[in-house]
């Protein structure tokens, strides 16, 4: 009997295809373009899938495609409704992302609200900041509050170690959490304009959804303090670029640290020429350890469903 075929678009770490590659036909294509796979995508069972939009079309060229996994922990760029229409199964990976990107949240925290980059800039062009006048000074984060925007696996993680550093901590979700993570993380639910006008530090987790597309816009920067920042690890989709940088630009919230953008890897040109933001080029997974551990989840995603007939992580 001939094994069933899957298909691994992208840069994935061969070693974590170990398993899958003994069950299952792989073709590793890490170069693959929309156009080869939208010739070849008939062919196989299975669809581990990095960056390629996986819209009508792609699903379409999928004659006998049973499922896709993402390769990681978000799926807007595939069309989840119409794969489940056409009977596929969607499945991500967010176990293996939670501590990676939490990690880079604390980063960007860390490196907007003490202004590195404003330092190190400045030691660049040969000028010693005299951090002794308070125009040059950045912000503690001990008895501050961590606002968490989706406490979700990465929001939690994050909350804790906001609670490390000494912060309060609240939170707003689309429901509030099980009442003992909220006691574990101490951590206070609130409505959406109270988490916006309290937080000193908000930090956004949740996923890109017609919902939350551009809520956190020109309306909103408005209702924040102008000591507080902005840091995004989530979608590029939650925040209105344009809003952002004249919020920052004018002074009206105190910095950003940004890990993801709308239309990557295009950045708007307002926000590279700003002191007050942290630009990172959607770096949150960057590291060998976790894309290795994206591998394997994704991995186990369609061992679990093609050998095993379970569906894990299943998003649609």
């Amino acid at each position: 009997m001939s094994k069933l075929k899957i298909l691994v678009a992208g840069l994935v770490p061969d070693e974590g295809l170990v398993e899958l590659k003994r069950d299952f036909a792989v073709d590793h294509q890490p170069d693959a373009s929309r156009a080869w796979i939208l010739k070849h995508l008939g062919e196989y069972d299975g669809l581990l899938l990095a960056s390629t939009r996986a819209d009508r079309e792609l699903i379409d060229a999928g004659k006998k495609l049973k499922i896709i996994t993402t390769f990681g922990v978000g799926y807007d760029h595939v069309d989840v409704d119409y794969a489940r229409e056409c009977g596929i199964v969607v499945t991500n990976c967010p176990i293996s992302v939670r501590i990676p990107t939490a990690e880079m949240a604390l980063t960007l925290m860390l490196a907007t609200v003490r202004r590195l980059h404003f330092y190190d800039h400045a030691m660049r062009q040969g000028e010693w900041v005299n951090v002794s006048q308070p125009v040059n000074m950045g912000t503690s984060m001990q008895g501050k509050t961590l606002g968490v925007y989706g406490m979700g696996r990465i929001g939690a993680a994050v909350a804790r170690f906001g609670r490390m550093l000494g912060m309060r901590v609240i939170y707003h979700n689309r429901h509030r959490v099980d009442p003992q993570l909220e006691q574990e993380l101490a951590a206070r639910y609130v409505d959406f304009t109270t988490l916006v006008k309290t937080a000193d530090v908000l930090t956004l987790h949740a996923p890109a959804l017609p919902s939350t597309r551009g809520v956190f816009n020109a309306a909103v920067f408005a209702q924040m303090k102008d000591t507080a920042y902005l840091i995004n690890t989530a979608r590029g989709a939650l925040v209105n670029q344009d809003d952002l940088a004249v919020a920052l630009r004018d002074r009206q919230i105190a910095g950003a640290g940004l890990d993801i953008f709308v239309d990557e890897p295009a950045i708007p040109m307002a926000l590279t020429k700003l002191d007050n933001v942290v630009l990172s080029p959607h770096a949150g997974t960057g590291t060998r350890v976790a894309r290795l551990a994206i591998a394997r989840e994704a991995a186990d995603n369609l061992i679990s469903y093609l050998r095993d007939g379970q569906v894990v992580n299943r998003v649609n």
